[in-house]
């Protein structure tokens, strides 16, 4: 099923200090301050922090759900077209970018937690 604006907030939000406040015109979800995903006003697509390389990657390999434009191309933000991706999928992907700027023992305490989501 394809997700919405209202899946990347949830998902987003429900992460240990997880906080949304806009910057360029975008809705920002943060860590600490630290960015980790961002939607244009029509949330028809949402950038999202990955790995290192990870982001041409998945370009690369779905076209059709991910795509790195020019204005990222030199950061690990990768740009995922909401109608296309799973939700499970856009939820791990936001686990990951949260886990990339959260603090370590922020991290620790988040996996220690009952019911924790694996590592990818």
């Amino acid at each position: 099923m394809p997700a919405t604006s209202a899946d990347v907030r949830a998902a987003g939000l429900a992460l240990p200090e997880a906080t949304e406040r806009p910057a360029w015109d975008m809705a920002c979800l943060r860590v600490r301050d630290k960015i980790f995903a961002s939607m244009p006003p029509d949330g028809t697509w949402v950038a999202i922090r990955l790995a290192e390389g990870e982001n041409h990657g998945l370009a690369a390999e779905r076209p059709a759900v991910f795509s790195v434009p020019q204005h990222y191309r030199n950061s690990s933000m990768v740009v995922v077209d909401l109608a296309v991706v799973d939700r499970d999928e856009l939820t791990e992907l936001l686990i990951e970018a949260w886990r990339l700027r959260a603090p370590a023992r922020l991290r620790a305490a988040f996996d220690a937690a009952p019911g924790a989501q694996p590592r990818r």
